[in-house]
């Protein structure tokens, strides 16, 4: 799924950019080549950045 429409960043390049690289949504967008144009994706891209960054941090060894 597209996140942002101007760049044409898909959730899973989102998703793996914020797993290698640091910083906020800017400079993970800025990493991928792609700065931020009209920024109506901002608050959704900075969500699933989050929601990686959470993923990466819980153990491994939890079952459900």
């Amino acid at each position: 799924m597209y996140i942002c429409i101007c760049n044409a960043i898909r959730d899973i390049e989102l998703r793996a950019a914020a797993r290698e690289r640091c910083g906020d949504v800017e400079a993970i967008y800025h990493s991928l080549g792609c700065p931020p144009q009209c920024r109506q994706c901002i608050d959704e891209a900075a969500e699933i950045i989050d929601e990686e960054r959470f993923a990466q941090d819980l153990p491994n060894s939890i079952a459900a």
